[in-house]
């Protein structure tokens, strides 16, 4: 494979057909999936080390999902970064000698107000929405693939028969070998969701073997300490991953939690009539939660005020 593409592809901006060609090929051989994860480690190193980084450090832009690294670490990372380079040519120059890398696992948090989208090493792209903690491993190993997350997520599972995906939540786990599936699990609201678009998905209670099958177009649900099979009635919900909020006759309490979730903002309601409201519609997230409550206020009779100094809103 083309240096230049993998390259492209570790920054993120190889073009559909390159990604095709890309997973295509580390799918073939198991050397070239070696030969990947070599490249990309040393692609972070020059990061580390270029001076485009070091002016970033001065001058830091706002990213959707970053890791932050304390100032202490540094000289730890330079020390470790010359190690690794070390390691890898070793690895390259004498691949029968060394022992595999070890499994490190690594975890992203996507703030309130944003939302992250990664590609993982199989060709699987994860969605995650606003409050989500995603914990994924570097590679994975050759009889499975384990990640686990606290929030909401689409998947697009890449497909292998031999290699099953399983998702762990705090109640259950999700089972797949390739389908594309929307999950909620927010462990502080105490609710479970899963809802099928393609494929197939089976649900496991943690430890367990066996579980429950849905088909697409179907959602499964938590309700008390049971799981209820429906068909699933909104597919607007999941333009969220697209930056889309979409109400589908929602009262007005579920609607100040899901604009408080995806704006990063606490909203106060003093009016007790408004709580009666109910709404369906989309919105562009980009076009602002001011925006919302006023073509909301079209329809009904309610005040609001914005305090930017303690980012909270207050309905009259």
């Amino acid at each position: 494979m083309n240096t230049e593409i993998l390259l492209k592809y570790i920054d993120g901006n190889a073009t559909d057909q390159e990604k095709v060609s890309i997973t295509n090929w580390l799918d073939s051989e198991p050397e070239h999936m070696k030969e990947f994860l070599a490249l990309r480690k040393l692609n972070d190193i020059s990061i580390w080390q270029s001076p485009a980084a070091s002016k970033a450090e001065q001058k830091p832009e706002k990213k959707t999902v970053g890791w932050k690294l304390k100032p202490l670490y540094f000289e730890f990372l330079k020390v470790a970064a010359i190690l690794l380079v070390a390691v890898l040519v070793s690895r390259l120059l004498f691949p029968g000698t060394q022992p595999p890398d070890p499994v490190v696992m690594q975890t992203i948090h996507v703030p309130a107000g944003q939302r992250a989208e990664i590609t993982l090493v199989d060709g699987t792209k994860v969605w995650l929405n606003a409050k989500t903690t995603f914990t994924f491993p570097n590679y994975f190993s050759d009889s499975s693939r384990n990640v686990s997350i606290d929030g909401e997520g689409f998947f697009d599972v890449r497909s292998s028969l031999s290699k099953p995906f399983i998702i762990k939540t705090k109640k259950y786990d999700v089972k797949v070998w390739g389908t594309k599936f929307n999950l909620l699990a927010y462990s502080e609201k105490d609710f479970f969701e899963t809802s099928l678009l393609e494929g197939s998905v089976e649900i496991m209670k943690s430890g367990s073997s066996k579980g429950v099958f849905i088909r697409p177009n179907e959602q499964i649900y938590q309700q008390g300490a049971h799981l209820v099979i429906a068909p699933i009635t909104d597919l607007n919900h999941f333009l969220w991953k697209d930056g889309i909020i979409s109400f589908n006759d929602e009262s007005f309490p579920e609607i100040v939690s899901k604009l408080q979730l995806y704006f990063d903002l606490k909203i106060e309601v003093r009016n007790d009539h408004i709580l009666k409201y109910r709404c369906t519609g989309k919105f562009r997230t980009k076009d602002g939660v001011e925006h919302i409550l006023k073509v909301l206020q079209l329809r009904n009779d309610f005040r609001f005020r914005i305090d930017e100094k303690t980012n909270t809103i207050t309905i009259n």
